[in-house]
């Protein structure tokens, strides 16, 4: 195997908790080792730091896996994947959900790698070359934990091009109708499609920022923006809505929603295809008004150089939003950009509140659920901002 140096002084992060080495940290990037084969990294000083992944055309060159000798193979995958699913187990058990995040990554000790689990069917995507390597063991070591009737890699994200890795969609296992599986979350049925649903299939990460919505949305008549699935809208309807209004840009995400909405029984919802803030705008224009607006958009940013308009962005969305809300309402806002710090998002709410001639009481607030854990020592696991406020005029 081959080895890996830092230059002096770079290993303190590694051994702070961080599983990321970059390129500029290396004393020498090795172009003959091929992206995504399995190196040992040392200190300058020659001190074994472990062992992971190493790719010389990645900015971040090199992804702790352990901090030993030790291979990934098939029971390294395995004892991770096991260590992973308890945790799932502990805090979502079958009573509550059928679904969650198997592995999220660096916090689950497996950098690169996301696993969703739908009822019978399982989700993979991997953001480095050496999980690329590893998937046909990874899915065979899922195979024999869970025997499951379907095995879909939806290696489309844009983060896959850092790496020089290509992008694709493919189904290891099953047939196209075992993609279409039903996942219950407290009480509320979803029909997910894993090879045709945005990212995985299905948002879980809002999966708790959903139910707390319940509180506010009884006899309430509710918008929700950037519906998707429906996942908020199916929530406040569940809590006894007088009114559901789901708007989305894509019509095929609003035939989700409608159908997730009939399965459930649920008859009082409206749908709006169309751009949000267009939407927004026309229905202030109209003298609409609601008791509690959800906002959860796409991610305004994908890079640092782009924050500054991404937080005018939610600035806007939120104004538009505020506008709607009646005197005692709600707003449930949202933002899944990894690169917006939540007092930056927060400022942004705030500048739309004063914008909108709004008074905001924050009453809740939250990040990603517990199959989705950050660790202290990498913020980079971290990416959810949720807030709900109490809404009365200025």
């Amino acid at each position: 195997m081959r080895a890996l140096h830092l230059k002096p002084k770079e290993h303190r992060r590694l051994l702070s908790g961080h599983l990321w080495v970059f390129s500029n940290e290396l004393r020498e990037v090795p172009r003959d080792i091929a992206a995504g084969e399995t190196v040992q990294l040392f200190t300058h000083d020659n001190r074994l730091l472990g062992t992971g992944f190493f790719n010389p055309q990645s900015l971040i060159a090199f992804r702790l896996l352990t901090r030993s000798e030790e291979q990934p193979d098939r029971e390294f995958f395995r004892r991770k994947i096991l260590e992973a699913l308890k945790l799932r187990q502990k805090v979502y058990p079958e009573s509550v959900t059928n679904a969650w995040r198997l592995v999220h990554g660096e916090s689950d000790g497996l950098p690169g790698l996301v696993i969703d689990r739908f009822d019978r069917a399982l989700v993979l995507q991997s953001f480095s070359a050496g999980m690329d390597r590893h998937l046909p063991l990874i899915t065979e070591v899922l195979k024999e934990v869970f025997d499951p009737k379907a095995i879909v890699i939806r290696n489309e994200a844009q983060l896959r091009e850092l790496e020089g890795l290509p992008l694709y969609r493919e189904m290891v296992l099953g047939s196209p109708e075992d993609a279409l599986q039903v996942i219950v979350d407290d009480g509320i049925s979803f029909r997910v499609n894993i090879l045709e649903g945005q990212k995985t299939g299905f948002f879980l990460d809002q999966r708790e920022n959903r139910r707390i919505v319940r509180k506010y949305a009884a006899e309430a008549d509710v918008l929700d923006v950037y519906t998707n699935d429906g996942g908020f809208a199916l929530n406040a309807m569940h809590a006894g809505a007088r009114s559901t209004t789901m708007i989305d840009i894509s019509q095929e995400a609003l035939q989700r929603a409608e159908q997730n909405a009939r399965m459930n029984g649920m008859k009082e919802f409206s749908i709006v295809a169309a751009d949000a803030f267009e939407a927004l705008a026309g229905l202030k224009q109209a003298n609409r008004a609601f008791d509690l607006v959800v906002l959860d958009p796409p991610s305004f940013t994908k890079s640092r150089k782009t924050v500054p308009t991404a937080l005018k962005a939610y600035a806007k969305l939120n104004r538009l939003g505020l506008q709607l809300v009646r005197d005692e309402g709600f707003l449930a806002t949202a933002s899944c950009s990894h690169h917006i710090a939540e007092e930056d998002f927060l400022a942004a709410v705030h500048l739309g509140a004063m914008q909108a001639g709004k008074h905001l009481r924050m009453i809740y607030r939250n990040s990603q659920p517990a199959d989705h854990p950050v660790l202290l020592s990498m913020p980079e696991t971290g990416y959810l901002k949720f807030a709900c406020f109490y809404v009365t005029s200025l």
